[in-house]
Formats: C-alpha cells, sequence, structure tokens
C-alpha cells in the first residue's frame, strides 16, 4: 500500500519542526482517509509518544497543537509542560502555551487542550472552542480565522532525529586547542579599555529567565579560577532567580587580579506586564545610576536621585549582551519579542553595542552534545543563529553560541574555547563603544 500523503508543505514542515527543535514528523492519522471519528484518531494515534496535531481550514489556516504526553484514554487530567498551540500563517509560526496542570483530558473522545479546544468534534470535520480564558494571549481570530470548519485534520509522531546535516567546512573558524586558550586568557587578562578614565569595562547581561545570564558568570569565573564554580545564583525555577541587580568582577585565579570587565547581571525578562525586570530600569543601569545589591521591584522602577552628580563614564554600560535560550527560542511569545524589541530601540538610542549569547546550544542538536567541536559545521545551530538574528534584529555575526557549564565537575577546553570568544567579543564591543565617545569629545 502507497504511503499516505501529508498535506504539509516543505516549507511549513520545516517550520513546525523548529518549533519543536531537532525532530522528524512521521504521519500517523489523516482524518480525510482515516476517518473524523474518535475510534479512528485513536486507534492510530495512541501511545505513540509525543505527537503534533496539524489542522486546516478553508481560509488556508494551518493551526493545532502539541503534546509531549501520549494518548492512552486514561480519562485522566493531563499534566503537561510542554504542550502549546500554534498557527503558521507567515515564516514564523505563533505558538500559545496551554495551562500546564490541565493540558487536556486523556478520553476516548476526539483530540482536545484543556478540555476547552476540540477537533474533529462530535466526530464531524469541525473544531469546537468553549470561550474560556486559558491560553496565555490566545485568541480565536489569530489562531485559526475563526473559521470552525476544517478541510484536513492530521496527527504526526514526533521523533528525536540525530540526522543534521554537516556542511563541507565549517561556517566559522575556530581553533579547538590549548595554546588557542591560553592566548584567549592572555588576551583577555592584558586588556586595557582604550579611555584612561575606565578601568574595566563594564557588561549588561538582559535575557528572558532561565536563559543563563548568571550562569554565564559563573563560567567565566570558572574558566579563570582554574575550576568549576557557582558564586552568582542560578538556576531553573518559573520565576527570576536574579532578583537583584549585581556587579560581578571576575578575578584571575593566578594572581587574584581584578580582569579588566565587569559583568552586570539583571531580573530576567518575563511576557507579563508587571512581572520581571522592568524594561524603564534598563536605561537607569546603562546610565550607571543603579547600585549594587538594588532590589528590582517589577511593579515600580527605579528612581534615580535627580540632585546626585551624573555618573561617570565609568560607572556606565559600556557594551549589552542578550542571553537567549536555544532551545526555546521558536517558543519565544510575542509578548516577549515585543519587550525585547523595546529594550533594542532604547539602547539603540543610546548608542550601545549589542550582541547575543545562545545558550544551551548542545541540548538542541545532538552531534553538538556528543562532541562542542561539530557546533560551527551544524547547519541546525546556523539556523537557530539565524533565527536569533531575525526576530531580535541583530547583524549574524553578533549571534555568538555557548555552552555554559552547568552540570560538569571539571573544566572542559572545548566548552571554555567557546566562552572566552565570547568575553573577547564584548571587550570589542565595548572598545568600539568607548571609541566613539573619543571621538565625540
Amino acid at each position: 500500500m502507497a504511503p499516505i500523503a501529508s498535506d504539509l508543505t516543505e516549507e511549513k514542515r520545516k517550520q513546525l519542526c523548529a518549533l519543536l527543535g531537532n525532530v522528524e514528523l512521521t504521519l500517523l492519522y489523516k482524518a480525510s482517509v482515516h476517518g473524523y471519528n474518535a475510534s479512528a484518531f485513536h486507534q492510530r494515534c495512541d501511545h505513540q509518544g509525543p505527537t503534533l496535531l496539524v489542522a486546516y481550514n478553508s481560509l488556508g489556516y494551518i493551526f493545532g497543537g502539541y503534546t509531549s504526553v501520549e494518548y492512552a484514554q486514561s480519562g485522566q487530567q493531563i499534566t503537561d509542560n510542554e504542550a502549546f498551540l500554534f498557527s503558521v500563517q507567515g515564516e514564523t509560526p505563533v505558538h500559545f502555551k496551554v495551562n500546564k496542570l490541565n493540558a487536556r483530558l486523556d478520553d476516548a473522545g476526539g483530540p482536545n487542550f484543556s478540555q476547552q479546544l476540540y477537533f474533529c468534534y462530535n466526530d464531524q470535520p469541525v473544531v469546537h472552542y468553549k470561550s474560556v480564558n486559558w491560553v496565555q494571549h490566545f485568541n480565536t481570530e489569530k489562531l485559526y480565522g475563526n473559521n470552525t470548519e476544517l478541510t484536513e485534520c492530521e496527527v504526526y509522531k514526533v521523533n528525536q532525529s540525530l540526522q543534521i546535516s554537516f556542511k563541507e567546512k565549517p561556517w566559522r573558524n575556530i581553533l579547538w586547542t590549548a595554546k588557542q586558550k591560553e592566548e584567549l586568557m592572555g588576551l583577555i587578562r592584558n586588556h586595557k579599555p582604550i579611555m584612561a578614565s575606565v578601568s574595566r569595562v563594564r557588561i549588561l547581561m538582559i535575557g528572558p529567565i532561565g536563559a543563563g545570564k548568571s550562569s554565564f558568570f559563573n563560567s567565566i569565573n570558572s574558566i579563570f579560577m582554574g575550576h568549576v564554580t557557582n558564586k552568582a545564583m542560578s538556576g531553573s525555577a518559573g520565576t527570576s532567580v536574579t532578583t537583584k541587580f549585581r556587579t560581578y568582577p571576575v578575578k584571575d585565579g593566578h594572581e587574584r587580579k581584578p580582569l579588566p570587565f565587569v559583568l552586570c547581571d539583571t531580573m530576567g525578562l518575563e511576557e507579563q506586564s508587571g512581572a520581571g525586570l522592568d524594561i524603564e530600569d534598563i536605561s537607569s543601569i546603562v546610565q550607571g545610576q543603579v547600585p549594587d545589591r538594588y532590589k528590582f521591584n517589577p511593579k515600580a522602577p527605579f528612581q534615580p536621585d535627580k540632585t546626585s552628580r551624573p555618573e561617570s563614564l565609568q560607572e556606565k554600560i559600556h557594551c549589552v549582551v542578550y542571553v537567549i535560550d536555544a532551545t526555546k527560542i521558536s517558543l519565544m511569545s510575542d509578548k516577549l519579542e515585543e519587550k525585547l524589541s523595546s529594550v533594542r530601540s532604547q539602547l539603540n538610542s543610546l548608542e550601545i553595542p549589542q550582541m547575543v549569547l545562545m545558550t544551551k546550544v548542545d541540548e538542541t542538536c545532538p552531534h553538538v552534545q556528543n562532541d562542542l567541536e561539530n557546533i560551527y559545521a551544524s547547519s541546525y545551530i546556523k539556523m537557530k543563529v539565524q533565527e536569533v538574528s531575525s526576530r531580535l534584529g541583530v547583524p549574524v555575526s553578533f549571534v555568538l553560541p555557548v555552552k555554559n557549564y552547568s552540570q560538569e565537575l571539571e573544566l572542559e577546553l572545548k566548552c571554555d574555547i567557546l566562552l572566552l570568544s565570547a568575553i573577547q567579543q564584548m571587550l570589542r564591543f565595548a572598545d568600539d563603544y568607548l571609541d566613539d565617545v573619543v571621538d565625540s569629545i
């Protein structure tokens, strides 16, 4: 029997795969072939692991949902941290997170999400929505244009894929030798800001919660201390682990001398208003007005003392680094993307150089997980770099993939080289900023 053809174009398939990381999709169920009834759906989709439902309507909307917990007709409410809805209209799919504690009801009926959005409802080619505010920033107009008539409904098995293409030569060149590590450390130790009034450049890290800002400082500190350290509090909580503005000077473990840069850590950005770092605080931080250990208040931005003297160039921020989790780029919400765009506009007006650290690259590509040296040969990592560049509006060359120390007990050469290369680039960006200040003077 010939395989059943999927309605997904190759372009749309790639967009949906990008939402889920490095995966392959295998068609399990096609309603026009197998029937729109719930029994046909369960016969082909139960006990298949994670699945992606893709629905189509006459307006051309392609939409649906993902669940990481398999269908089993258990009759239970399913908790699913990864479940989401999506709609593919342009180049970038729109996604909506689902209430993880009530992601769906695993019953004998048709596929549903939170018992509010039903596909193939009552064994008919329709989608049915119960009007309850259960999905963040969700509206039926954006999801499927309020057209409830389905022209097709497909369910795909989601398989992790090891088949990631590699180019004949790396798309960036880097030396993975102990000598290269020592040279980078030497360049960083001996770096001198081009203005005598600035002894150490200040680098501000901004990013969503859990992206790895504090972990990056810990990783850099570990390299110069010669062993893995955990000086800055880091973790994977649902809210920002960092609640204060912290300035972290890094000391050279050999001589305990301060290195010529300070990493400044902020509270994580969150998509909800009144939560996470307030965008208005960023201007105060960049101007050097926020003191070390100031505790952020998401509902009330920092109020600088207007009677005090202007802050010196030494106290201001000379380079800003966005820290973005590579595993969550495609799941970035519209609200969070809007916040980052507002931050970018604010910093552009202040002429502050900006770059991006893309963290957790090993978790997105198994070849990179097996050997970090594959990072600049992986076409998948390159695609993620390009996606970050597009979403944040920064040049591709300003996006640097890195791996922070998280579970390791000992330092690793290739990890160190990526991290040190990132610091070197930050110092160069800071020099560009100070050079502009010299020219303006």
